[in-house]
């Protein structure tokens, strides 16, 4: 079971990309459990249809601690199984804390067990490496791979550097390496070289490129992954094509964050402050 962990700046499209690559994943036929890490609950809306699943946290206020497996976890396109996180009530608590508990339930209630035949968990967390909660993922050892979705925007770059300072700091005493750079653009100048650039300086790579296309906010309007949506559009082929190359990387790597004056120089090479 390859354990996956998907972050970026708040924004930057993680969910949307994180549900799209299960879907190329699972039309595979491979069997896929995403767990939401996010409070707005929002990570598995498109593998579900649009509907609103109950989060963890909400199922165990609402029901206590004797819940089954089957509360927590609905079965989305083509096979994947999902899973939302929550968050504490508005005002109130932690919103790192949901991961926490909702981690250590799908634990006990046997999510990760061998029988259950899972090829793949992928965790979509929200935004930087800052909280604790939002860390456990890479600091406990429950993803060993991560992927940072970016684009050529400053602050897309700032955010998946810092990502990066958080992977060094746990790769030290643990499994959990970068896979890669998840190139979401946003149509900037020079985007897939400044990134692929980037990816090098960082030592690692780009591993996909995916073009802005209007088709994927289409498919979200029909509350469906753009592979269920239309599977014969391009934007369905370079989704298909992200989790082909997720499925064939063999480069793992701890990875170099630079310094700030490295990167602003790397905007500037690329043509963003001229």
């Amino acid at each position: 079971m390859r354990k996956v962990a998907i972050y970026g700046k708040g924004g930057i499209g993680k969910s949307t990309t994180t549900q799209n690559t299960v879907a190329g994943l699972a039309e595979m036929g491979r069997k896929v459990m995403v767990v939401g890490c996010d409070p707005k609950a929002d990570s598995t809306r498109l593998l579900l249809g649009g509907l609103a699943q109950r989060s963890v946290l909400d199922t165990l206020r609402e029901e206590g601690e004797d819940v089954d497996l089957s509360d927590v976890r609905s079965p989305g396109f083509a096979g994947s199984l999902c899973v939302e996180s929550g968050g504490p009530e508005p005002g109130v608590g932690c919103a790192g804390r949901g991961i926490i508990t909702s981690i250590n339930l799908l634990e006990q209630l046997g999510a990760y067990n061998e029988s259950e035949n899972l090829d793949y968990v992928f965790y979509d967390v929200l935004g930087d490496v800052v909280c604790g909660g939002f860390a456990m993922p890479i600091r406990d050892g429950k993803a060993e791979e991560i992927y940072i979705v970016c684009s050529g925007e400053m602050m897309a770059m700032y955010a998946a550097n810092n990502i990066c300072k958080g992977i060094l700091k746990f790769a030290e005493s643990g499994k959990v390496r970068l896979g890669g750079l998840i190139c979401n653009s946003r149509k900037v100048d020079n985007e897939k070289e400044m990134i692929a650039e980037f990816a090098r300086r960082l030592g690692t790579q780009m591993i996909h490129f995916v073009p802005r296309d209007n088709d994927v906010q289409r498919a979200e309007i029909n509350r469906k992954t753009v592979i269920e949506w239309d599977p014969a559009c391009n934007q369905a082929g370079e989704y298909r094509s992200l989790a082909k190359a997720i499925e064939g990387n063999t480069m793992f790597v701890i990875p170099k964050p630079l310094a700030i004056p490295e990167l602003e120089s790397l905007l500037m090479e690329y043509g963003l402050f001229n």
